[in-house]
């Protein structure tokens, strides 16, 4: 899923993820490619990719100017001049590119200012949401679960018994609700829906097999243990800190005879494993958001040159713009392109 993806035609066709690789590359770096096409730098550790930039930027002559934090961005008769900081100091430039990130990662300095400065010189910002991040339940039991992880397993979440997302990963429990790779693309598919909450998830425990198939194979578990008590008899169906939340939200009396339970119980068992039920209060903010959502209209900027439509020498790059996509190195690969799009549209 890709916000606004036709606006990055240019940029993704100026600096395509395969450049991205070469240009580590040629600077130093060694990646390696992983599950997923997935690329990581070869240490697997991330302050090799900075000082990798640092490098590339050395080279390249770049003036950094460290705790230098901007107040306003100067412009007369529609035109950029410079920017003065929170000192008083004036620095003149013909361009300015706004790269200040979101709201997300507040500690890298990421605190919203660029939306500020955006909307001071005319621009509609979208309105910023946390996004690719975990979700709370009003469930209490759920405190419970916290540290189980559960991998291939299917979840819907739906609106008034509409559907509104559907997908097969790994999701994790958490004292508060629900993370994992499954919750965190699931709350940027979901994110427009915020302020209607709470949502209705459901985990299907057993995706691999049909509820008849699944029917079949608890009637053979209920067989195999005719004479235990039902808390003894579905120990092997889940992992051990979910099997007493799930005997308790099936009503069947955890100390009744396999041989006992009704026809009935038994199909509410498991429809209760196809459609294990939360409900989704909402989702948490942005100091554990991996990104936001929303952020400058792109209606507003020159997709071929990232350059405002509004003011001329202002131009635009990253997460500040209204673009966001799933995890995966999407969202990094929207800030290097539209970055280096913006720097060649300059000169």
């Amino acid at each position: 899923m890709l916000r606004n993806r036709k606006f990055l035609y240019s940029a993704f066709y100026s600096f395509s993820n395969w450049r991205v690789m070469e240009f580590f590359q040629s600077h130093g770096l060694d990646i390696k490619t992983e599950r997923g096409a997935r690329v990581f730098p070869q240490s697997d550790h991330s302050s090799d990719v900075i000082q990798t930039l640092q490098r590339a930027m050395k080279k390249a002559g770049v003036t950094i100017k460290l705790y230098a934090q901007a107040a306003e961005i100067l412009e007369k008769e529609k035109k950029v001049f410079g920017v003065r900081l929170l000192d008083g100091t004036v620095i003149n430039a013909e361009a300015v590119v706004l790269a200040t990130g979101g709201c997300s990662y507040v500690s890298t300095g990421s605190d919203g200012d660029g939306y500020k400065f955006a909307e001071m010189l005319g621009h509609t910002v979208v309105k910023p949401r946390p996004s690719l991040v975990p979700a709370e339940v009003q469930e209490p039991w759920v405190k419970d679960l916290q540290g189980l992880s559960l991998r291939n397993v299917k979840i819907c979440i739906r609106k008034n018994e509409k559907l509104i997302y559907e997908e097969f990963g790994e999701m994790l429990f958490t004292h508060y609700g629900v993370s994992g790779p499954l919750i965190l693309s699931a709350s940027s598919a979901v994110n427009d829906y915020m302020e209607d909450m709470p949502l209705q998830l459901f985990i299907d425990l057993k995706p691999a097999l049909s509820e008849e198939q699944l029917d079949k194979r608890v009637l053979r578990d209920f067989k195999d243990n005719q004479n235990r008590q039902f808390k003894n008899a579905v120990q092997k169906l889940f992992p051990a800190k979910l099997i007493p939340v799930v005997i308790s939200l099936s009503g069947i009396d955890p100390d009744k005879k396999v041989n006992e339970v009704t026809k009935e119980e038994r199909r509410f068992f498991v429809r209760l494993i196809k459609e294990f039920p939360l409900t989704l209060s909402g989702f948490r903010d942005f100091n554990e958001a991996i990104i936001t959502r929303g952020g400058v209209d792109v209606r507003e900027v020159n997709p071929s040159t990232m350059e405002s439509k509004k003011v001329q020498g202002l131009y635009f790059a990253g997460e500040v713009l209204d673009l966001d996509a799933l995890t995966g190195g999407f969202n990094l690969q929207i800030a290097w392109s539209t970055g280096y799009l913006a720097g060649e549209s300059i000169g």
